[in-house]
């Protein structure tokens, strides 16, 4: 059996990590080998490849997708690309938006120029990105063809990659499939997301800052739905076409606060009411219709018991966050 030899960008943060572990773990395909790409900044942890580092068909490349002669070399030993790599806090994007342009838009564009030239012909290039390029809405979901209008740098550099992405296949062919999922929870998430912010704080005994009233709703998916999601788009989606992925779940951050506050046992007074971000989209949804349509998927896990699971998580792996709260002083 001949196999797929997928390079995963960003593999060692959140999504890309769990993608990995998905992939090469017991209940994986069991036809693909995996080189993951990642540059270890501050979100990439090594001790989330553990699991797989044994793994005959596991390699780790500690590198930049920036690096033109690294990843073109990289790129030319692989039949696939999945690219998570990227700079994602929206929050540290107002802070200083050159990072997030250099490493979504110019690495974005490294890595398709690299699949497109690759001996022997093009490699997939299967594209990770984000509802928040679509920007909010007061009602009703996005669809795929809606136009993107992002908010935040953040946002805004992702929809960059889209577009360039997209380009790649309507002018040059190149087989491009995007997904723009909706918000991400589950284990082993930086603790500088509101879930597991809110909930190391917790834990910790400290107070959680509450963005203005708390009103701005999210989509909530865990991260083993968004990677079922992803392998339908990887192995069965159309080239040249954007899925959506959603979770099902609509929450106001204030309703998700006091579900996390009900499992640490506290109350209100642990929150504190923090003036509210430049440029706080309201309201982000996908609609989901293509993706369950044409390739079967949809979300399995039960928000309210993979919010506890993920809780728990937490509480139990403080070796885990506590090294990374203290680099990051979060």
């Amino acid at each position: 059996m001949a196999l797929t030899r997928i390079l995963v960008t960003g593999g060692a943060g959140f999504i890309g990590s769990h993608y990995v572990r998905t992939l090469l773990g017991a209940g994986g395909p069991g036809d693909v080998s995996v080189t993951v790409l990642d540059k270890l900044t501050y979100a990439g942890n090594p001790a989330n490849l553990d699991p797989v580092r044994g793994h005959a068909g596991f390699r780790f490349v500690r590198g930049d997708i920036c690096d033109r002669d690294l990843v073109t070399a990289l790129v030319a030993e692989h039949d696939q690309i999945v690219h998570f790599a990227a700079e994602s806090h929206v929050d540290r994007s107002l802070l200083g938006a050159a990072e997030f342009v250099t490493a979504n838009v110019l690495g974005t564009q490294t890595l398709l120029e690299a699949a497109l030239r690759r001996p022997g012909g093009g490699a997939r290039f299967l594209h990770v990105s984000t509802d928040e390029v679509y920007g909010s809405l007061a009602e009703g979901s996005w669809p795929e063809s809606a136009p993107v209008r992002p908010t935040s740098p953040y946002a805004a550099s992702k929809a960059s990659s889209d577009l360039i992405a997209l380009s790649y296949h309507r002018t040059f062919g190149l087989d491009v499939r995007v997904t723009r999922c909706s918000n991400n929870y589950g284990p082993h998430q930086f603790p500088e997301k509101i879930i597991p912010l809110f909930v190391t704080h917790l834990l910790d005994g400290r107070k959680v800052p509450l963005y203005g009233q708390g009103l701005n709703v999210r989509d909530w998916l865990h991260v083993d739905d968004h990677v079922q999601g992803l392998e339908l788009v990887r192995v069965s989606g159309r080239p040249g076409e954007v899925y959506n992925i959603g979770g099902g779940t609509e929450l106001t951050n204030k309703e998700l606060t006091a579900l996390l506050l009900d499992l640490a046992g506290a109350g209100w007074d642990s929150v504190e009411h923090v003036r509210d971000r430049p440029g706080h989209d309201l309201r982000y949804c996908v609609d989901s219709t293509k993706i369950t349509a044409e390739l079967g998927y949809r979300p399995c896990k039960d928000f309210v018991r993979g919010l506890a699971e993920t809780f728990a998580w937490y509480r139990d792996h403080r070796s885990w966050w506590e090294p990374l709260q203290a680099r990051a002083a979060l």
